[in-house]
């Protein structure tokens, strides 16, 4: 098992200021495991950390681990952990929530005002040889899935709230902006869900070739920053306005676009995080009853992720285009933050085997 007798960790000194340093290993709390790190996805919330110090009002004020998109092997328990035993492969849901607050108990545990992030200032991540977690969030793996896939159900998790939020359902005609990994595993989700088409945009042909090969049914190059204009585009491309428009960029000209783009009477759910204020086409929205909803997170979506990969649904793996050692995580940063060499998801092998 990697790092018996000591612990590395990815560790954001301050912004910009990134390095892989040993750290103390920690020990279990009461309903709480010690988890052996075994594979770890790079988010662009990690990236953005390091390259901004900031996101919002989550600003990197101390030394934080970073790493959310996490898997590994339970290697010791806490006092009261009864789910789980010594050895057993698990994915990790890195948000932790209070459990007692009415968010928790009305099911919408993401909005749970005490919540406790994994990779958000100042608690710190997984990306480390050992790491300690609450046992009720993490996830056992079934033996025919892997711990690059257990990784992704944090990402996945994503695509299944914001598929379930904003109604995709059977026959559904979606757009999703944006084909980075949280469009491509709305895309997925979508498509699983029983969507009976789906349109993708981004300015990266690359990425919208990917696109295409899990699943898409159309995709369209965004070379405009002229919202109607390219809603226009996507509807002659469909054939149709979508009925559900799923915004995962952040940028205020996609998310124009999707308000747009959007049928009368549907859906537009905002994934993507870009700058705090966007000026939105609101009247158009208005006099047209689109209704527009936020996404954060997801809550109890980790088991739906889980079966659709278990039970082959969803095929997870084309997404992992760059894989590095925990010894190489700066370079797994910089092609992260980069794109080089058309990087989709970067997965960090933690273990040594």
């Amino acid at each position: 098992m990697a790092g018996e007798s000591k612990n590395l960790a990815v560790l954001l000194r301050k912004k910009g200021d990134l390095e892989v340093v040993e750290v103390e290993k920690p020990s279990p709390g009461e309903n709480e495991v010690l988890l052996a790190i075994d594979s770890v996805g790079i988010c662009g919330t990690d990236v953005h950390f390091w390259t901004h110090g900031e996101i919002g009002d989550f600003i990197v004020k101390a030394p934080m681990i970073l790493g959310h998109e996490s898997s590994g092997v339970v290697a010791a328990l806490g006092k009261g952990v009864s789910t789980l035993k010594v050895g057993d492969r698990v994915a990790i849901e890195p948000s932790v929530p209070c459990r007692k607050c009415d968010y928790c108990k009305g099911g919408r545990y993401n909005l749970c005002p005490d919540i406790v992030c994994g990779s958000t200032p100042p608690v710190h991540g997984s990306l480390a040889n050992y790491y300690c977690h609450a046992a009720d969030f993490c996830y056992k793996l079934p033996d025919h899935v892997s711990f690059e896939e257990g990784a992704l159900l944090e990402p996945l998790s994503v695509g299944v709230h914001a598929c379930r939020r904003s109604g995709v359902t059977l026959g559904s005609k979606l757009l999703v902006c944006g084909a980075g990994p949280i469009g491509l595993v709305s895309l997925l989700t979508a498509k699983a869900m029983g969507a009976a088409q789906v349109i993708i945009t981004d300015i990266d042909q690359g990425r919208l070739d990917v696109g295409k090969q899990i699943g898409a049914d159309f995709t369209v190059l965004a070379d405009s920053e002229d919202g109607r204009e390219m809603a226009k585009k996507i509807e002659s491309t469909l054939g149709c306005m979508p009925d559900i428009s799923i915004e995962c960029s952040g940028v205020p000209s996609s998310i124009q676009t999707g308000i747009y783009a959007t049928r009368s009477g549907g859906v537009f759910a905002l994934v993507g995080l870009g700058p705090s204020d966007v000026t939105l086409p609101i009247v158009n929205a208005a006099v047209r009853e689109v209704d527009i909803i936020g996404i954060l997170r997801y809550a109890n979506c980790f088991p739906t992720a889980l079966a659709m990969i278990a039970s082959g649904k969803v095929d997870v793996k084309p997404l992992v285009t760059h894989r590095f050692t925990l010894a190489k995580s700066l370079d797994a940063f910089e092609t992260a933050r980069t794109g080089a060499g058309g990087a989709i998801k970067v997965m960090i092998k933690v273990a040594d085997k």
